[in-house]
């Protein structure tokens, strides 16, 4: 929906406030039924859980949305309603541990189901991955404010009607089966962290979106990679600094406070994918 997407223009639209829709029965295929493959998970820098939560925390952007110290903010529109990014130590010190597993991985809560959660780019992280994510909400202590439960505004009621807007828990559904393009095992772990990063913004099939948003510019298809060396991109990742030292608009900020958390070896299994995947 192009309003709400005018709102939500960091990386990760992450809502965890919920709406009026009927609740659907709490599921256990968050911790259950990932298929486990030691490929397809997140370097572990650490054997503390915590510590390897926060790093996801800063990779898979949640606090994009919910700020930096979790604790939500104010995405409100007259048209819209009242949408609240959720304090997420309030959220953690609530529900369980599989409650916020489901909720991050299904976009549901037990009572309802969540708004604009980006619950479909996590649909297949390693068991272990979303342990050590829960783990991390978890430790954290409770501050400021609880936010107000959202309230649908005029146009985003119209959205929800018609269909054009569909809830994380829609999503959800609509996309599980969806990933970048199969590459070859050899790519694999690379197509995981792509599929849990970059397709919020460049696509499930990472070739872009050349839509313009009142504020933001035309999210490119990731072919444009193969200008980059290793290096190069390398550089990118870790300062935000495109070739010919360029900020962008979007990225550069992304990668400054999200993807320099990355591993040498994520992003050099990226930048591989991607090359192939520029000549695909």
């Amino acid at each position: 929906m192009r309003m709400l997407q005018m709102l939500t223009l960091s990386v990760v639209y992450s809502f965890l406030i919920a709406c009026e829709y009927t609740p659907k029965p709490q599921s256990t295929k968050a911790l259950n039924d990932t298929v486990v493959n030691e490929s397809h998970r997140f370097d572990q820098l650490s054997v503390d859980p915590i510590a390897h939560g926060e790093r996801l925390v800063a990779v898979l952007g949640c606090i994009g949305c919910h700020k930096p110290d979790l604790t939500g903010e104010d995405w409100s529109d007259p048209e819209l309603g009242v949408l609240w990014t959720a304090n997420l130590t309030h959220s953690a010190a609530e529900f369980s541990n599989e409650e916020l597993a489901v909720m991050i991985t299904e976009g549901k809560r037990p009572d309802r189901v969540l708004i604009d959660m980006p619950s479909f780019l996590f649909t297949k992280i390693h068991p272990q991955d979303l342990t050590a994510l829960v783990s991390y909400l978890k430790s954290l202590p409770v501050k400021g404010n609880k936010h107000p439960n959202p309230t649908i505004g005029p146009k985003l009621a119209e959205d929800i009607a018609s269909g054009e807007f569909k809830n994380a828990a829609q999503q959800v559904d609509e996309k599980l089966s969806q990933s970048p393009v199969d590459l070859g095992e050899q790519h694999s772990f690379a197509r995981f962290i792509l599929r849990a990063t970059c397709v919020e913004c460049h696509g499930m099939d990472l070739d872009g979106n050349a839509e313009v948003l009142s504020d933001a510019p035309p999210r490119p298809s990731l072919r444009i990679i193969a200008a980059y060396s290793l290096e190069d991109f390398k550089n990118l990742m870790r300062t935000g600094k495109a070739l010919g030292n360029r900020d962008l608009k979007m990225m550069s900020g992304v990668a400054r406070w999200r993807y320099s958390q990355l591993t040498d070896r994520e992003i050099e299994a990226i930048y591989n994918y991607l090359i192939k995947f520029s000549h695909h």
